[in-house]
């Protein structure tokens, strides 16, 4: 859908971007992760033209974006930054309706896509579709600027950074809906952050950027499990690889089927490895049942399942 050719971006007459070729796929969310002058930001502004390459080419859709009016290619691609970006002054129905409204949408078509919206975000339209930006709280704010930049149904979401601001809980929440979000339009999604935590659970490919070019990318296991070099060890942290590992497989994947303990505390077959390694230290408890998806019983997890090679599953 995005296609990186050798780009290049320079300023001041020094290159910051040299040489960078990559590729968004489909329907995947992609995350580029790198320290602070790594160039993932720069890189994001170049996909929506806010910043022009100068040498190389970034096709969408398989058209060079140079060839595109600035705002056709925009309205293409819904864009949400950290500070969310909300006009002040407008409510929260006027903000989402903003690209919508630049389309020339009728006005009944753009009431049932902001209350839809607001519904698929958890935010009631009757409470919130009047209510100013300064009267919501920091992720409800948020949510609002993620439902503008999907309001006009963009062929891909842009993300800058979008949940830096937010406190801990509220960023998990976040998160979360993001990947709601992918499994109910399957959008195509690249996304910019520099806390590797929130890589590692929100990407479907994940690229580590350093000084302007591609360190490593891959899927987010492909990487824990082979670290290219020195620098990646490092940036994904080498103490807690393992911990990591544990965190983007799902308990489901591991349960014994079929194996139940009467007296055993039970978890949900959706959470990680590693959520049910804190039940397992939390409880003191070496065994817990495992609930599908409509809460019954389906098989049993033992801590030292815990302890097998990742990618290993246990059936019986």
């Amino acid at each position: 859908m995005i296609e990186f050719d050798n780009v290049r971006k320079c300023y001041n007459g020094r290159a910051v971007i040299d040489g960078l070729s990559l590729r968004l796929k489909k329907g995947q969310i992609t995350v580029i992760i790198g320290s602070s002058g790594s160039g993932k930001s720069t890189t994001l502004k170049m996909t929506n033209r806010l910043e022009d390459h100068d040498g190389g080419y970034i096709r969408f859709a398989g058209q060079e974006i140079k060839s595109f009016k600035v705002e056709d290619l925009r309205r293409r691609m819904g864009y949400a930054i950290q500070s969310n970006g909300l006009f002040p002054h407008w409510t929260v129905a006027e903000n989402i309706a903003t690209v919508p409204r630049l389309l020339k949408w009728d006005k009944a078509r753009i009431e049932r896509r902001v209350d839809e919206l607001l519904d698929m975000l958890g935010l009631a339209p009757a409470q919130y579709r009047q209510r100013l930006p300064h009267q919501l709280s920091g992720g409800q704010q948020q949510r609002v600027g993620v439902a503008r930049a999907m309001a006009a149904d963009p062929e891909i979401l842009l993300m800058d950074e979008p949940f830096g601001a937010l406190d801990p809980v509220t960023r998990a929440a976040m998160q979360q809906e993001v990947r709601r979000i992918h499994r109910l339009f399957g959008k195509t999604v690249l996304l910019i952050t520099h806390d590797i935590d929130e890589a590692l659970y929100l990407a479907d490919h994940l690229i580590l950027m350093n000084h302007g070019a591609i360190e490593q990318q891959g899927s987010p296991m492909e990487i824990l499990r082979a670290p290219r070099n020195d620098f990646v060890r490092d940036f994904i942290g080498r103490e807690d690889i393992g911990v990591k590992q544990l965190a983007l497989q799902t308990v489901a994947s591991r349960m014994r089927s079929g194996l139940v303990d009467p007296a055993a505390p039970a978890i949900s077959g959706d959470l990680s490895l590693k959520q049910a390694m804190s039940h397992f230290l939390t409880l003191g408890v070496e065994h817990l049942n495992v609930l599908d998806a409509d809460n019954a019983p389906a098989g049993s997890l033992l801590f030292t399942d815990l302890l097998t090679p990742v990618g290993t599953a246990r059936n019986g």
